[in-house]
C-alpha cells in the first residue's frame, strides 16, 4: 500500500517506520525540513528503543522517504494519515488548527489529484482515504471531511472517505506495542476503507475492530481518563494503606488478580446506580477510615455523589417525558433476588411520589407483605405506604401506565417492546441491545438504540437537554 502521513512527530515518525516495516511504501510529510531530512537520511526524528533500526531499514530498502510538499505526497499514496498535535488550551479544549489546516492542505492536492485522473490502489470508487490518527474530539471527523469536500469540490463517500485511526501506544515502548497492540480500532461507515485498513494491518496479530466514526474517536480519551483513574485509584488505596501499617503493593497485587470482576468487563457498563448492601456500605467504611486517619481521598469521595447523580438523572429523564401515569418494573436492586436494601430505584420512587407522580411498580420477587427484618425497616424509613404502590400484576401496572421504567434485567421484560408497543419506554439496565419499537424508548446512559430511528433526535429527547430540574 502507498501511505502518506502528515507529521513526522512522535506517533508520526513511529508509524511511518512501523508501516515501511509491514512492507508498505511511505511518505512522510512535515513542514519542518530538520525532520524531513532526517528521515531521507534514514534516520529518525525521535529517540525510542528500536525507532532507529528500523528507519535504516526502511531507508535502505527503499520504502520511506519524506517531502515537504503535500502535492507530491498525496499525488504519489492512496491513503493519507493526519498525525499533527492537538495541543490543550488551559480551559483543557483542544487546538485543532493543525489538524483542519493539514485537511485543507490534502482538499486542496485531492482537487489536483482527481484532475490528473493517477490511479489508485483504493478498493472500490475511491480515490483517496484519510485516516486521522491524531487523537481528537467526536465530530473532528466529520469536520475534517466538510473541510476536504470544500477544498477539493469532491464528494465525501464518492470520491473519498475519512476514517479514524487511533494510535494507543506508550512513550519508551511504542515500536513494541505497534506491532503488539491490545486492538487495531478503526472507525469507518464504508466497507471499502475497511478492507484497505484490514490489509494495511494484516501484519498485525491483534483483534481488528470496525466500529462508528464517534465511537472510535472516543475510546482514547476513555482509555486515558481510566488509566489516571487507575493511578490516582491505587494511591488513595496506598495512601490509607500506610497509615494503617499495610503493604499497600500486596494489597493491590491481591486486588489485580481478581480477573472475574475486579480487572473484568463486569459492571464496566453504562446503566443505572449501584446498590445493595455490599458496595454503598464497603464503600463508604473505606472513605470513613481514610477520614478517620486524615487522609484526604477525593476519587474516594466522589464515588458516592457521581451515583447519587445517576438516580437525579434517572428522574430527570423519567419527568421529561411529560407524562405523569409511571409504572416502575422492577424495585429491587439486582434482578432475581428480593433484595431492597439501598435499591436506587426506591429512591427514584420516593422522589418522584414528591413531585406528585402517579406510580405504579411491578417486581414479581418483592411481596409486601412478607417483608421483614432489614429490607422491611429498609421500606418503613424510606416509603412506609409502599403497600399501596406495588402490584404482583404486569399486565395492570403495564396497561395502567403511559411511562415504563425497566430498573432490571428480569427475563419477563424481554417482550415487553412487543406486547405494549405505543408506550415510552425509559430503559435504565440496556435490557435491549437494539430496538425496533413503534413507541418511544430511551436510555439512561446511551443514545437512541432504535433501528427504525437510529441517529435521530426526538422532541423528548430535546427537552430534556434543555430542561433545568
Amino acid at each position: 500500500m502507498r501511505i502518506s502521513i502528515f507529521g513526522l512527530g512522535y506517533v508520526g515518525c513511529v508509524g511511518a517506520a512501523c508501516l515501511a516495516k509491514l512492507g508498505h511504501r511511505v511518505i512522510g510529510v512535515d513542514v519542518n525540513e530538520n525532520k524531513v531530512r532526517l528521515i531521507n537520511e534514514g534516520k529518525p526524528t525521535i529517540i525510542e528503543e528500536g525507532i532507529a533500526e528500523l528507519c535504516a531499514e526502511a531507508h535502505a530498502a527503499g520504502r520511506m522517504s519524506a517531502t515537504t510538499d503535500v502535492h507530491e505526497a498525496v499525488h504519489n499514496t492512496d491513503v493519507s494519515f493526519i498525525v499533527v498535535g492537538t495541543p490543550s488550551s488551559k480551559e483543557g479544549h483542544l487546538n485543532l488548527n493543525y489538524i483542519y489546516a493539514v485537511a485543507r492542505q490534502i482538499g486542496e492536492a485531492l482537487r489536483d489529484k482527481a484532475v490528473s485522473h493517477q490511479p489508485s490502489a483504493v478498493s472500490g470508487t475511491l480515490r483517496h482515504i484519510v485516516a486521522i490518527r491524531s487523537t481528537v474530539l467526536p465530530g473532528t471527523n466529520d469536520k475534517v471531511g466538510e473541510i476536504i469536500e470544500e477544498a477539493s469540490g469532491l464528494k465525501r463517500g464518492v470520491d473519498f472517505t475519512i476514517v479514524s485511526n487511533p494510535e494507543f501506544l506508550r512513550e519508551g515502548t511504542s515500536v513494541k506495542d505497534y506491532f503488539n497492540p491490545p486492538l487495531t480500532l478503526v472507525g469507518t461507515d464504508m466497507p471499502e476503507a475497511e478492507a484497505v485498513f484490514r490489509e494495511i494491518y494484516k501484519g498485525i496479530d491483534a483483534e481488528f475492530i470496525c466500529t462508528d466514526i464517534r465511537v472510535a474517536e472516543m475510546m482514547k480519551y476513555v482509555n486515558n481518563t481510566y488509566h489516571a483513574l487507575k493511578i490516582v485509584f491505587g494511591n488513595e488505596v496506598g495512601n490509607i494503606c500506610k497509615e494503617l501499617n499495610i503493604d499497600s503493593h500486596k494489597v493491590m497485587e491481591i486486588f489485580c488478580k481478581d480477573k472475574q470482576l475486579n480487572i473484568s468487563p463486569y459492571y464496566f457498563k453504562p446503566g443505572f446506580a449501584y446498590g445493595g448492601s455490599c458496595l454503598p456500605k464497603d464503600m463508604k467504611a473505606l472513605k470513613t477510615l481514610a477520614h478517620d486517619h486524615y487522609v484526604e481521598v477525593p476519587v474516594i469521595e466522589a464515588i458516592g455523589e457521581s451515583n447519587e447523580l445517576q438516580k437525579k438523572r434517572a428522574v430527570q429523564l423519567i419527568m421529561a417525558q411529560g407524562k405523569r401515569k409511571v409504572g416502575i418494573l422492577g424495585l429491587s436492586f439486582k434482578a432475581g433476588t428480593d433484595d431492597l436494601r439501598c435499591s436506587p430505584i426506591v429512591d427514584v420512587v420516593e422522589s418522584l411520589l414528591g413531585k406528585g407522580f402517579e406510580i405504579r411498580i411491578y417486581d414479581k420477587n418483592v411481596k409486601v407483605s412478607e417483608l421483614t427484618g432489614t429490607n422491611k425497616d429498609f421500606i418503613m424509613a424510606k416509603i412506609p405506604h409502599l403497600q399501596h404502590f406495588v402490584s404482583a400484576d404486569l399486565e395492570e401496572v403495564c396497561r395502567e401506565s403511559d411511562v415504563l421504567v425497566v430498573t432490571n434485567k428480569e427475563k419477563e421484560f424481554a417482550e415487553l417492546l412487543a406486547r405494549y408497543p405505543n408506550k415510552i419506554i425509559v430503559d435504565l439496565v440496556r435490557q435491549w441491545q437494539e430496538v425496533d419499537y413503534e413507541g418511544h424508548y430511551e436510555g439512561l446512559s446511551w443514545g437512541d438504540v432504535n433501528t427504525n430511528r437510529a441517529g435521530q433526535e426526538t422532541d423528548m429527547t430535546k427537552d430534556f437537554k434543555q430542561t433545568e430540574f
